[in-house]
């Protein structure tokens, strides 16, 4: 989502880290780009203006002037006046006697009934008993998908079909929880293409039986500067305690999450990164300034593999990697560790200075390139994955006709297999560019 701004954003931040010293003229220029880059990026006019105002008073202090790195020392207010943009990480307010109501509100196609499911998913990792509630009736494929998605995640879905009123079904919810001892309700209310009164009413009529702990927007990001409008219009009639951000994996251009927080004063809670279910994460607006800085974001990248990645096959991984006994079954099956974890793009942007070391990654980095990396190596047998030094010519060609790639393909993969060996070997000596990764993780 945030890819052509994190571009424009890092090609005014390298033309002032060019300059040795920086005058107010430089300051000037580079945040007039900074204006720009928001502002394409579909932030409310009012966000950039003051969020730029703020930026410029600091920079052109003597904290930048004076300093012996005076672009990183604007990057660094750029990024601290981001993450202020953004709000502090706000948590789910679960606290006081169970069950606990979360209404999930929104428009119609904003996503509110796979997030309802997410966050079931997501509640239960932590502990929670969750019950989802049916309570969309004016859509009857809301409730199937709901049901759908429950039987899918074993996660019971209370449903009373579509003659029964809304504020009726979650009152029974509420009973219910108390009966069968769950820890919070995800109630999944109607939604309409627009905004209307008879909405507004049928939610501050379920507000008023479930009393919510939490009453969370699920808002599209693709829908830009609508989203924030919608976002203050539900926030003035029934009061918000957050919001959720649906498709910023999209191709949106990413203003509405930097616009959200500050039009409405309501702080952003979870952001939905993809389609699948495990797709949901809580959300710290310092890692999302880091990844629009192109800074990275190692410890959501850490968190992802520390649930997709199995301790014990990392631990072997690892000392195969450090005894320079890792072949081509072993990167197999790491390779299997990091499709769990997402898409590769995904993945690689959350490396810090990923934009600048990517031209040298040993490794395919797409994931079409891993497909053919799988193809060819499930083409290959044991003894060759074992040793990829018994593969000539031959070999190389039955290979290639087994995977539906070239020999030339299958040459790229040996000759890149053996650029991760060479690297392991100077790991071992402690010296070349794995050298400085091993004492980053020291």
């Amino acid at each position: 989502m945030f890819e052509s701004l994190s571009d424009k954003l890092q090609a005014t931040f390298d033309q002032l880290s060019r300059k040795g010293k920086l005058n107010e003229k430089d300051v000037d220029r580079a945040m007039r780009d900074v204006r720009l880059a928001l502002l394409e990026a579909d932030v409310n006019y009012k966000v950039v203006k003051d969020f730029v105002a703020r930026v410029k008073e600091r920079a052109i202090g003597s904290e930048v002037m004076k300093s012996l790195t005076p672009a990183q020392q604007v990057v660094k207010i750029v990024n601290e006046e981001l993450v202020e943009l953004l709000g502090e990480a706000a948590h789910l307010d679960l606290s006081g006697q169970p069950p606990h109501a979360i209404m999930l509100i929104g428009l119609q196609g904003s996503g509110k009934t796979t997030t309802a499911a997410k966050l079931a998913l997501q509640l239960r990792k932590n502990g929670q008993k969750p019950l989802l509630v049916a309570a969309d009736t004016r859509r009857p494929a809301a409730i199937e998908q709901l049901e759908a998605l429950g039987k899918q995640l074993d996660i019971p879905v209370h449903s009373e079909g579509t003659q029964v009123a809304p504020p009726r079904i979650a009152e029974n919810a509420v009973r219910e929880a108390e009966r069968g001892a769950f820890s919070v309700l995800l109630i999944d209310t109607g939604g309409r293409l627009n905004i209307d009164q008879e909405l507004m009413q049928e939610l501050s009529d379920i507000k008023a039986k479930v009393d919510p702990a939490e009453t969370l927007l699920v808002a599209d990001a693709m829908t830009g500067q609508e989203a924030v409008r919608v976002a203050e219009d539900f926030d003035q009639e029934v009061d918000l305690t957050g919001l959720i951000l649906t498709k910023i994996d999209g191709d949106a251009r990413g203003g509405a999450a930097l616009s959200m927080r500050s039009v409405t004063g309501v702080p952003i809670k979870y952001i939905g990164v993809g389609e699948r279910t495990d797709q949901l994460e809580p959300f710290y607006p310092d890692r999302m300034a880091s990844r629009i800085l192109g800074m990275g974001d190692m410890l959501s990248l850490i968190e992802r593999a520390e649930e997709a990645v199995e301790e014990e096959e990392a631990r072997e991984a690892a000392e195969k990697f450090m005894r320079a006994e890792f072949d081509l079954s072993d990167f197999l099956n790491q390779l299997e560790q990091i499709k769990k974890m997402g898409s590769m793009d995904e993945i690689m942007k959350m490396i810090p200075g990923f934009s600048q070391i990517q031209r040298q990654l040993p490794v395919g980095a797409t994931d079409e390139q891993l497909q053919t990396v799988e193809a060819i190596i499930f083409s290959m047998t044991p003894e060759e994955r074992r040793n990829p030094r018994v593969i000539n010519a031959s070999r190389k060609r039955r290979i290639s006709r087994g995977s539906g790639t070239t020999v030339q393909q299958v040459n790229e993969l040996l000759s890149q297999f053996r650029q991760v060996q060479r690297m392991m070997k100077q790991l071992q000596k402690g010296r070349g560019p794995m050298d400085m990764l091993s004492r980053m993780f020291r």
